[in-house]
C-alpha cells in the first residue's frame, strides 16, 4: 500500500509541477495566435489527453519511466515567434515541426546521436538542466519566507522518518500554509467544463519556416534531449527512436486542436524516477503510469484548472518542483564526477548547461554537450 501511494504521489507531483510551471506560457501563445481562455482550456484538454495516454502506453509496454510532456521552452519560443501569424497558420506549422520529429524517431538519426554521448556528460548536462531549480528553493524565500521555509523543514523531516511519504506531506504543507496565510486566492474559482475547439491548418510556407522550424530545433534539443539523458542518467535503456515516432505520430493528429509540440519530459521525469518513487527502479514505471492518469484528470478538469492556477503563488510552485529534485541533482552530479577521465569535460557541460546560454534560438542544454564533447576530445590523452 506504501509503495502505492509513493508511486501516485511521484505522479501527481510530477503533474503538478509540469501544468502549474508552464500554463502561463500557453495561455500567451493562445493569446498572441488571437485566442480566447476558452480556447487555451481546450488546448490544455487535447495536450493533457494526449500526454497522459502516451505516458501510460510508453510506460507500461517498455517497462521504463517514461513521461510526456508538452514543449515549454517551445510554447517560450511560440510567444515571440509566432506574432503576425494567424492560428490556422500556426497550427499548420506545429504539424509541419511534428512531422520533422516523426522522421527523426523513424530514421534513427537521433538516437545513433544519443548512443555517442558518455553517460558522464548526459547526467552533468540533467544536472546543469535542474539546478537552477533547486536554487530557486532558496531564491524564493524572500518572496515566501514562511511557506517555503516551512516546506523545507518538512521535507528534511520526511526524508528522515517518513522518505516514502516526503514529498506528499511537502505538498500539503505547502499548499495548508499558503492557504492560512492568505496566499491562495479563491475569489476566481469556479466549475466549467472545457470543449475541443477545431482549428483548420494552413500551410504557409513562411509560417513553417520561422515557426515549424525552430519549433522542431528547440524541442528536440531543450526537451527530447534532456528527456532521454534523465533515462540514460537512472540506468534506463530509452526508446528513443519508439518515443518520437509515438509523440511526432500523435503530435501531427492533435496539432489542430491545439497540441502545438509534445516531447519526452525532463525535470518532472526525474521526478518519477527518484528513490521516493519507488526504492525498486524496475518498478519505478509505475510513477509515470500514475503521471499519465493524472494528466488525463488534469485534462477533463482543464477549464477549471486554468483559472485554479491563476490563484496559486507562482513561487510556491517553483520551490515546490526544486524541492522534489534535490536528490536528482545529487545523484546526476555525483555520477557525472565519478571518472577522473571526464571531469573536466562533465563540469564545462554542467555549467554552460546551467548558464543562459542562447545561440539561434537553441537553448543552453545542447549547447552544453557541444561544449562538454569539444572539451572531452581537446584534452584526451591518447
Amino acid at each position: 500500500m506504501s509503495q502505492l501511494i509513493s508511486r501516485a504521489t511521484a505522479g501527481l507531483v510530477a503533474v503538478i509541477i509540469g501544468f502549474t510551471s508552464s500554463i502561463a506560457l500557453i495561455y500567451q501563445v493562445v493569446m498572441v495566435l488571437g485566442g480566447t481562455p476558452d480556447l487555451v482550456a481546450s488546448w490544455v484538454l487535447m495536450l493533457g489527453l494526449a500526454m497522459g495516454v502516451s505516458s501510460i502506453a510508453l510506460s507500461y509496454y517498455y517497462k521504463v519511466p517514461i513521461l510526456i510532456a508538452w514543449s515549454t521552452t517551445g510554447a517560450a519560443l511560440l510567444i515571440s515567434s509566432a506574432q503576425g501569424y494567424s492560428l490556422n497558420q500556426a497550427v499548420g506549422a506545429f504539424m509541419f515541426s511534428a512531422a520533422l520529429v516523426f522522421l527523426s524517431g523513424i530514421t534513427g538519426v537521433f538516437e545513433k546521436m544519443m548512443n555517442k554521448i558518455p553517460s558522464q556528460l548526459a547526467c552533468a548536462m540533467l544536472a546543469g538542466v535542474l539546478v537552477n531549480f533547486g536554487i530557486d528553493v532558496f531564491n524564493f524565500m524572500n518572496e515566501l519566507p514562511l511557506v517555503i521555509g516551512l516546506m523545507v523543514a518538512v521535507y528534511l523531516c520526511g526524508k528522515r522518518y517518513f522518505p516514502r511519504f516526503a514529498m506528499l506531506a511537502v505538498v500539503v504543507a505547502g499548499f495548508l500554509i499558503a492557504g492560512v496565510t492568505g496566499q491562495i486566492d479563491t475569489s476566481s474559482w469556479q466549475w466549467k467544463m472545457s470543449e475541443f475547439a477545431y482549428i483548420a491548418p494552413e500551410f504557409d510556407l513562411n509560417a513553417m519556416i520561422s515557426v515549424g522550424l525552430p519549433l522542431f530545433i528547440v524541442t528536440m534539443t531543450s526537451q527530447n534531449l534532456p528527456g532521454i539523458a534523465v533515462l540514460k542518467a537512472h540506468h534506463y535503456k530509452a526508446p528513443v527512436s519508439a518515443a518520437l515516432n509515438v509523440t511526432g505520430l500523435l503530435n501531427v493528429f492533435i496539432a489542430p486542436f491545439g497540441g502545438y509540440a509534445i516531447n519526452l519530459a525532463a525535470i518532472t521525469a526525474a521526478i518519477c524516477m527518484s528513490p521516493e518513487a519507488d526504492k525498486d527502479p524496475r518498478k519505478r514505471y509505475w510513477a509515470s503510469i500514475a503521471g499519465g492518469v493524472f494528466y488525463i484528470i488534469m485534462a477533463l478538469l482543464a477549464a477549471t484548472l486554468v483559472g485554479l492556477v491563476a490563484s496559486l503563488p507562482q513561487a510556491l510552485i517553483l520551490a515546490l518542483a526544486g524541492i522534489a529534485l534535490f536528490a536528482t541533482i545529487a545523484s546526476s552530479l555525483q555520477q557525472a564526477l565519478t571518472e577522473a577521465y571526464y571531469t573536466e569535460a562533465a563540469i564545462v557541460t554542467f555549467l554552460v548547461t546551467a548558464s543562459n546560454l542562447t545561440l539561434f534560438s537553441v537553448g543552453s542544454a545542447f549547447w552544453g554537450i557541444v561544449a562538454g564533447t569539444v572539451t572531452l576530445v581537446m584534452t584526451r590523452k591518447d
